[in-house]
């Protein structure tokens, strides 16, 4: 029981610093440009996509084998896109009631961000079954990667009419469903080994996908460049150096 508490912490922790960092920027809204932003979404990208091919699927594939592991991705893939089909579902009703784009953009983000930081928080469960070094891993990569999430949220809102503390608390609140997250990956870990690698490749296949899915259109969106293909290798090497050294 202990252990399971640590474990919902330390996501909870985890996912309400990372993107608290990034709300921080609804006391800044003014000064964040575009390019920034995507090199910032381009470099947690680049350290996910190697954190979750250097360290996580390798540990999945090694615990349950590489058909257990692959499911596992299939089913975290469908699940995101069950998720981001809803956060469609509701940006249809939002623009109904004729709410400010700028703030409807804000909210929809928060809501998104929220259900995706649960299977982040079951990745870092999870991770923390397979290994101590794993999930502490995950949990760091998991943060950073929050950070431009938290901007994603609080600046839409900002310039949208939330003050600055309320749009800063919303963007804290959305990392609380990290911390469920990993209280159920650490549950479900303890089952056995088989089931810890189709909870990883789970992780894997879920944080793919909002990589390549959002995180890197959303970038290319905001500022189609060099510097934010820049960020998404360095984020690669980074990532890379913390699996080699892990």
């Amino acid at each position: 029981m202990e252990h399971l508490l640590k474990v919902t912490l330390i996501g909870m922790i985890s996912g309400i610093i990372g993107t608290g960092i990034g709300g921080l920027a609804a006391f800044f809204v003014s000064n964040i440009s575009n390019r920034v932003l995507s090199f910032i979404l381009e470099f947690s990208a680049g350290l996910m996509t190697a954190v979750v091919c250097f360290e996580l699927l390798p540990e999945a594939f090694n615990l349950g084998g590489t058909v257990t592991s692959l499911v596992g991705v299939v089913i975290g893939i469908l699940v995101i896109v069950l998720i981001e089909n809803f956060v469609k579902e509701l940006e249809v009703v939002k623009k109904g009631r004729g709410k400010s784009s700028l703030l409807r953009a804000g909210i929809l983000m928060a809501i998104g961000i929220a259900l995706h930081n649960f299977p982040e928080g079951f990745a870092v469960g999870s991770g923390f079954e397979a290994s101590l070094n794993l999930g502490v891993v995950l949990t760091l990569v998991i943060a950073i990667h929050d950070i431009p999430e938290g901007i994603a949220m609080a600046v839409p809102m900002r310039a949208g009419g939330f003050s600055k503390w309320k749009a800063f608390t919303l963007t804290v609140l959305s990392g609380v469903p990290m911390g469920f997250g990993a209280l159920l990956g650490a549950i479900l870990g303890e089952i056995s080994q088989t089931f810890i690698a189709l909870c990883l490749g789970f992780a894997g296949g879920a944080m793919l996908y909002i990589v390549f899915g959002e995180l890197v259109p959303e970038s290319k969106r905001l500022y189609f460049g060099r510097v934010s293909s820049m960020g998404n290798i360095i984020g690669i090497l980074c990532g890379i150096i913390v699996s080699v050294f892990n």
